[in-house]
């Protein structure tokens, strides 16, 4: 096919030899089944920011960090600068949450290199050597349905402990090769412990997955697997090999708040009586 003008730069510089096909357009860039060599690859091409249609992009990238404090004060100030630092930030997101995850055992495609706004990483594909399923075009019986999402939990648990939460994680963007199921599509990777909305990004991550696989194994409905992470992660008590149950039992004890009261009292009178202390000596 005919070389996109984005890719063309990696052919001149011999880092790509063909281009195959588009393999798919999403909402924040098109891809790419190159030839590069003997290697059959993918290439992820940003889209530009005003032509992205991913929401609410600032959520996903609160807490991440950006290499000295002018960048982040240009960021922050959305100049012409710092417009092109947020966009630099968002195309190399990708590729370090590819590799953070690889390295926490999380299956993801490998990733070869990012330049000028495309990512070259590995083809993730099937038995026959052709583009692997999304897990959405993948039939799976009951037993199927229950190992995946247990591999899939045991994925989202390792990316947590990691740092990251998904941030978009559905059906859409786990592939299924011979050996299971891979985790793709991160650019919008979320600082677990930087980001106010980690939460509830990563409950929303958690329930969609629990909510496919329960289209096959229905037991999966009544799980409770994102409180149950969650709190042991929050509880400093999450490692990459949790033994999950998917139950969790909420706390419905009210707050004394009398008794509270009582501590940051006795504390105030006690810091009064201090100062009084140290004014008079």
């Amino acid at each position: 096919m005919k070389i996109p003008k984005r890719i063309q730069a990696l052919v001149d510089d011999g880092l790509v030899d063909e281009v195959i096909i588009r393999l798919m357009s999403g909402k924040e860039a098109d891809v790419y089944v190159v030839r590069c060599g003997s290697e059959i690859r993918c290439a992820k091409v940003y889209k530009e920011a005003e032509n992205r249609s991913f929401k609410q992009a600032a959520r996903y990238q609160e807490g991440r960090k950006v290499r000295n404090s002018r960048q982040s004060r240009a960021m922050e100030k959305r100049s012409i600068y710092g417009r092109k630092q947020q966009e630099e930030t968002w195309q190399t997101a990708e590729m370090d949450a590819l590799h953070r995850l690889a390295n926490a055992g999380v299956r993801v495609p490998q990733p070869y290199l990012c330049l000028d706004g495309i990512l070259l990483m590995e083809l993730i594909t099937d038995e026959e050597g052709e583009v692997a399923p999304r897990l959405c075009e993948v039939e799976m019986s009951v037993e199927q349905a229950l190992e995946g999402h247990a591999i899939v939990m045991q994925y989202v648990v390792r990316m947590l402990c990691a740092g990251l939460v998904h941030g978009d994680l559905s059906e859409f963007n786990v592939l299924v090769d011979k050996d299971g199921p891979v985790i793709i599509d991160l650019p919008q990777a979320v600082d677990a412990a930087g980001n106010n909305n980690a939460e509830s990004m990563f409950a929303r991550d958690v329930d969609n997955m629990t909510r496919y696989y329960g289209n096959y194994a229905p037991q999966l409905h009544d799980s409770r697997y994102a409180k149950e992470i969650w709190a042991l992660y929050e509880e400093g008590e999450l490692h990459a090999e949790s033994m999950l149950t998917g139950h969790f039992e909420e706390n419905t004890e009210a707050a004394d708040v009398d008794a509270v009261m009582e501590v940051i009292t006795a504390a105030y009178v006690e810091e009064e009586e201090r100062q009084a202390r140290l004014s008079e000596s």
